[in-house]
């Protein structure tokens, strides 16, 4: 065994500035795309100073502008990874931070809210058809996550899992939050599921998407209602993870994972994990303590385990900056389904300090542990290559002495 580890960070995130995917999008939408980019624009700019204090930010940002264009700049993202001693990552889209998100409403919140549908599509097929090309750098240690507006039309949706997969893509995100669309139980979606189990695609859910008319008002981010709604940021941070989760309540109640049992599903940065236990513990109490729900009728014959079954057979979790205290927990979230993220390139996120992160986060930790959940628990649910993977670690990754 290495000393040197294999790192997989399974959240980071990559896009184009906005106005750059227009060479990705269909020319049909060229003309829509000129007159929504400015407005979009505008759009993240105002939700951007309600979620990232603009002065804290700016000092952030200020030393490391060049690296933070390794959003989209492929030469330095090599260093970006290499000084982060990271040998593959799993790519989400972006969102406001640098502007880099797809346009027409196709990135990382790709929420129903307000969206044209067909816009919406053209938006997220511009930013695969980059994504592809980007991962064809070195596909061993680029895993992008396709956009995929799964809601309007599931048929096309199936196709475009099909157009990944011949693309080089293996993994997709679908929205979070679903609007006035069918939610995940209904069998609408099973095309859907059967592509991505039949063809190895493992499904993603990204934490950032909630109801914000409800917290900051209903013309968000247009106008501010802080003073009228004082509390809003508390009230979506500390809501924000239950719907992350809840794509997979309806899912394991449903019956997804039962009929698609080799379907894969990651959630990543819950940024409350220690939240997992509770939740799993509730919905084995509606499975198993029947008494209490006796008179409902019985809603668990077509299921054949306890939901936390489905959860450990099918569900892996992408722990974005765990703090040792979540780690901790390892034992009842589930030690094989934590997979480490380094959230690059948000400021939440352990980048540009993740060497430090490491010492502090895992001195004094299960060296095997410790290997599980900074990479080998990823390796094996991507199915990454680890011989290619030790090989680009035994360059730049961490030395497992930081576990002493």
């Amino acid at each position: 065994m290495s000393d040197r580890l294999i790192v997989v960070s399974t959240d980071c995130h990559a896009g184009l500035p906005i106005a750059d995917y227009k060479p990705y999008v269909e020319t049909r939408y060229h003309e829509m795309m000129d007159m929504a980019v400015p407005v979009q624009l505008e759009m993240m700019e105002k939700a951007s100073k309600s979620f990232l204090i603009q002065e804290i930010n700016e000092a952030w940002r200020a030393p490391i502008r060049q690296q933070l264009t390794g959003a989209w700049d492929y030469p330095e993202r090599v260093r970006m990874l290499a000084g982060d001693g990271i040998a593959a990552e799993v790519m989400f889209p972006d969102g406001i931070t640098e502007n880099n998100t797809p346009p027409f409403g196709a990135g990382l919140g790709l929420s129903p809210r307000d969206a044209v549908p067909e816009l919406q599509w053209a938006g997220a097929m511009a930013h695969n058809r980059w994504l592809a090309e980007f991962c064809a750098n070195d596909p061993a240690r680029h895993i992008g996550v396709a956009s995929i507006p799964l809601l309007w039309d599931v048929q096309q949706a199936v196709e475009a899992v099909r157009w990944c997969v011949d693309n080089g893509l293996r993994a997709v995100m679908i929205p979070t939050l679903w609007g006035d669309q069918p939610a995940y139980h209904h069998s609408r979606y099973n095309p859907f599921w059967e592509v991505c189990e039949d063809l190895g695609v493992i499904v993603h859910f990204h934490s950032g998407p909630a109801p914000h008319p409800e917290y900051f008002g209903k013309d968000w981010p247009v106008e501010d209602s802080s003073e009228q709604m004082p509390g809003a940021m508390g009230v979506y941070v500390s809501e924000v993870m239950w719907w992350l989760y809840r794509p997979l309540t309806f899912m394991i109640w449903g019956g997804v994972f039962e009929r698609y049992p080799r379907l894969k599903v990651v959630i990543v940065e819950g940024g409350t994990m220690f939240m997992l236990p509770p939740w799993l513990r509730l919905l084995d109490h509606n499975y198993r303590d029947v008494q209490f729900s006796a008179k409902l009728g019985d809603f668990r014959a077509h299921l054949s385990m306890a939901p936390s079954d489905y959860y450990r057979r099918n569900v892996a979790i992408g722990a974005s900056c765990v703090p040792r205290a979540d780690l901790d927990l390892r034992e009842a979230i589930g030690p094989s389904q934590i997979m480490w993220g380094s959230d690059y390139p948000h400021p939440e996120g352990t980048w540009p300090n993740t060497g430090e992160y490491f010492k502090t986060t895992f001195s004094k930790f299960p060296e095997a542990d410790g290997r599980r959940i900074l990479g080998d628990n990823a390796v094996e649910f991507y199915g990454l290559d680890r011989e290619k993977l030790q090989a680009v670690a035994d360059r730049i990754g961490p030395d497992a002495s930081m576990f002493a």
